[in-house]
């Protein structure tokens, strides 16, 4: 049985599904976000930020504009297209390829951080992790998204969290940004406590 919305008061329902952020809520957890890394990374020497498209790369360059506003220099950012390497590839092979954009001064012994809108199986980033090492060889690799919403199917987790969302199998959660979409939200649809 769902929880009553008034035990739940950050939730509020629309036609939709159930907003669980906000565009104040996402401001917020970038800002912390990109304090975190500052403080991991100790400032932003050698730190570039790559964003897995589509929404991780607004929110790559999001944060990179906080941690510039901080530090006072630009931090580079780029984007690491995937496609090619998903290991559901053969399943749906129909797929458009998007941008992989390396700032000029490349990866190799930067302090790289990938961004990804919603951190779910772990695929998506183990793609991120082999399509990186073809492009070079950092001194590290961080994690940074904005929804962590659990059941992993491999052994990966982020660095950099902006909101942990406890989710059933059967609830699909929607990030939607202004500049892509109509505005900055976090979304849960479908039924939460539905069958696996």
């Amino acid at each position: 049985m769902p929880a009553p919305e008034s035990a739940a008061p950050d939730l509020a329902a629309t036609p939709e599904g159930r907003v669980v952020l906000d565009a104040r809520d996402i401001s917020r957890a970038l800002n912390r976000i990109a304090h975190e890394i500052l403080e991991r990374n100790k400032g932003a020497q050698d730190l570039v930020l790559l964003g897995i498209p589509s929404r991780g790369v607004p929110l790559a360059q999001r944060i990179a504009e906080r941690i510039s506003a901080v530090e006072g220099h630009a931090v580079p950012v780029g984007s690491l297209d995937i496609t090619m390497y998903r290991d559901d590839l053969r399943l749906k092979p129909a797929r458009p390829l998007l941008p992989t954009e390396i700032p000029s001064g490349g990866v190799d012994d930067k302090v790289v951080v990938l961004v990804d809108d919603v951190l779910f199986s772990g695929r998506t980033i183990r793609a991120a992790l082999d399509a990186l090492g073809d492009i070079g060889r950092p001194q590290a690799v961080r994690l940074a998204v904005l929804v962590d919403r659990g059941h992993r199917e491999l052994p990966i987790r982020a660095d950099f969290v902006g909101k942990n969302l406890p989710t059933s199998l059967v609830e699909r959660v929607r990030v939607t940004l202004a500049g892509i979409d109509a505005e900055d939200a976090v979304t849960i649809e479908g039924t939460p406590g539905g069958g696996e």
